[in-house]
């Protein structure tokens, strides 16, 4: 094994427990996806939902889709070392 693929290995486990993390610490939401889409739903243009990305649920949400990119591409290049 090379150290630069145990470098990376270490760092893309650290990356899935920040991972797991941040998606156990965001709110659970009752109504799911699939409500607006079915109509069950009702779409706000609150204060709240408009600045929803300076809360902390917000920056949560933004470390979640950071950190999968970051976990599909180190599993990329870790496939091919």
């Amino acid at each position: 094994m090379s150290v630069l693929f145990i470098i990376l290995a270490v760092v893309y486990t650290l990356v899935c427990v920040a991972m797991v993390g941040a998606i156990l610490l965001q709110k659970k939401r009752s109504a799911g996806g699939m409500a607006n889409v079915a109509g069950m739903g009702s779409v706000t243009d609150t204060y709240w939902d408009k600045n929803k990305g300076r809360t902390v649920e917000g920056t949560l949400e933004l470390w979640t889709k950071i950190g999968a990119v970051v976990i599909a591409i180190m599993s990329v290049v870790l496939c091919l070392i």
